[in-house]
């Protein structure tokens, strides 16, 4: 099987990626909707993990003093 990835892009192509991620670089954007979304799912997150923590150590406990009686 011959390897597709290591053929040349032609110098054309090339130059036209660059000048479309320049400009594109310098646009202005919202970045608000994306951070809001990431703060909700951070707090999603702690709440789920908190959850976890407290069935954890509950089952911990009962199994303490089970051992204990």
């Amino acid at each position: 099987m011959k390897n597709r990835f290591n053929k040349k892009v032609p110098a054309a192509f090339l130059a036209a990626i660059a000048a479309t991620a320049a400009g594109s670089a310098s646009a202005a954007l919202d970045t608000s909707p994306v951070t809001t979304a990431l703060t909700e799912a951070g707090v999603a997150a702690g709440v789920v993990g908190a959850a976890v923590l407290v069935v954890y150590v509950g089952i911990k406990a009962f199994k303490f003093i089970r051992q204990a009686l």
